[in-house]
């Protein structure tokens, strides 16, 4: 990476001058930083953001004062980029060109020193100690949210060899903030910050900085967004902090205590720019609601076990939540998909407690064509393989549905959304060559902003398609939990919210 770096034109002191704030951790990194993000830029500041993986498109990855860079300026920093290490190359090394992540880490370091940010959000890709993003040597902050088990082929089967991999974002000197982990872990990173003189501190509570003050609004759903924010604030204040800002939080608490034997972070009273901050952050397909007619579309790129348990219990919720129809039914959909090295039986497990009427299953394709769809389009995998894998997926799910039990006694036994239904109950499930096809069966034309021509001919002929297209037709309201992968909520939100493509 330092090769890469050098041949791009830029040196690792370079990059001193960005004030960086690294981020990483299994779940809820990527909404740690969008909070951090829109905290810091509502104090004025000039915001660089980057992120990983995109939703709809590859600029998205990139991001100036909380908006994804331009078409215009992505190509204007993108080819000199390009041509630069394309005629700086060695046939001789080892690899020549950076791959795809590598390049865009390179291209946003580029782009945030070129548009003179004041700071510079940087969400690691995968792990820590090893990821590109770790070329940076001066953080002005480090913080690492929750974490779990996740990539296991690259960062080891234990919590405690991935907190190991987390860690290593570490830097002498520098601080850093992590949230309440299990034990294991938690003694991972804090032996891992000792070694290097790295101070690190444990993230108060939520809860401790609301008090006796008005409960925080936070722009995205779910309670575990709440531990994702609590970090978010550590961070930014410690950022402000370093910048000799005022108005950075009144502390509650003016001697320092321990928890866990490591020292906790400041209890401070959040300022109204923090407030703010928090209640404007957008993050999307996190715990994201979009409503059109009867459709409900519940949007959450969870791919862990930990995510997945936090998205089920947000999902229900909702639900419960929800407005009732005075008359008619309600139909709750599934669509799914999962990839790389996780394990679709553990995560679809989670998911049968929400009782859905139906499941759907297909690959993470906006459409079988790729043509126009080329920032959506994984070369590494060939359809086949995807379908495969998809009716491995319908075949946990029909097996999962034939071990549900009973109720157990005490259990709610009439409720929608009672964790153990009356009666072992049969979900009917499909599965379709791509996710335009899944949603043209799903919303029957009955979702006012996605109306695309008329189905292939054949493609609802199974009989479980054909006789869930007149439910679905006549439902009061249909609940559509999409969930398992970001980029299948990506390609969900390419064809229910056409702007983002534009």
């Amino acid at each position: 990476m330092k090769l890469y770096l050098a041949r791009s034109g830029l040196q690792v002191e370079d990059l001193d001058q960005l004030n960086i704030i690294h981020v990483t951790g299994t779940k809820g990194k990527g909404s740690t930083c969008a909070f951090t993000e829109r905290i810091l830029r509502s104090y004025g500041l000039k915001t660089g953001f980057f992120s990983s993986p995109h939703l709809v498109q590859v600029r998205e990855r990139i991001r100036i004062n909380g908006q994804p860079i331009s078409p215009e300026l992505f190509t204007k920093h993108f080819w000199p980029l390009y041509h630069r290490l394309e005629e700086t190359k060695d046939s001789s090394s080892y690899v020549s060109m950076p791959a795809y992540f590598r390049f865009l880490t390179l291209m946003a370091f580029h782009v945030f020193l070129q548009e003179k940010v004041d700071l510079a959000v940087v969400e690691v890709g995968i792990g820590g100690a090893y990821d590109c993003t770790n070329i940076i040597r001066k953080p002005a902050v480090c913080g690492i949210s929750s974490l779990g088990i996740d990539h296991t082929s690259i960062l080891g089967d234990t919590v405690e060899e991935i907190a190991w991999q987390k860690g290593g974002i570490f830097k002498r000197g520098v601080p850093a903030f992590t949230v309440l982990q299990p034990d294991g872990p938690l003694a991972v990173l804090r032996d891992r910050a000792q070694q290097i003189s790295c101070p690190l501190y444990l993230c108060p509570p939520l809860e401790a900085l609301e008090e006796g003050g008005p409960p925080l609004t936070l722009g995205l759903e779910g309670e575990h967004q709440r531990s994702n924010a609590a970090l978010a604030l550590q961070l930014a204040r410690c950022w402000l902090q370093q910048k000799d800002y005022r108005g950075i939080g009144e502390l509650k608490v003016s001697r320092p205590s321990l928890l866990r034997q490591m020292p906790l972070a400041p209890v401070f009273q959040p300022t109204t720019h923090m407030r703010h901050g928090l209640r404007d952050t957008e993050w999307l397909g996190r715990t994201q609601v979009l409503r059109r007619g009867p459709l409900t579309w519940y949007l959450d790129g969870a791919h862990t076990a930990s995510s997945m348990q936090a998205c089920v219990r947000w999902f229900r919720q909702a639900l419960h939540r929800r407005p009732r129809p005075s008359r008619g039914s309600e139909v709750l959909v599934l669509l799914f998909n999962s990839t790389g090295d996780r394990d679709p039986a553990a995560l679809l497990k989670l998911l049968q407690p929400c009782q859905f009427d139906y499941a759907v299953f297909c690959p993470n394709l906006t459409e079988v064509s790729t043509v126009g769809n080329a920032d959506q389009q994984n070369f590494m995998v060939t359809l086949d393989q995807v379908l495969l894998r998809c009716l491995a997926h319908q075949q946990h799910w029909s097996r999962l549905d034939e071990e549900q039990a009973g109720p157990e006694p005490g259990e709610p036994t009439s409720s929608l959304l009672a964790p153990h239904p009356p009666e072992p109950r049969s979900t009917s499930s499909l599965v379709f060559s791509c996710i335009s096809h899944a949603l043209l069966w799903i919303s029957q034309g009955r979702d006012p902003v996605f109306q695309p021509p008329s189905p292939p001919q054949g493609l609802f002929a199974h009989p479980v398609a054909g006789s869930g297209a007149g439910v679905l037709r006549e439902a009061a309201a249909i609940h559509v939990l999409v969930t398992g992968s970001l980029h299948l909520v990506g390609g969900v939100l390419k064809l229910l919210e056409p702007a983002l493509s534009q």
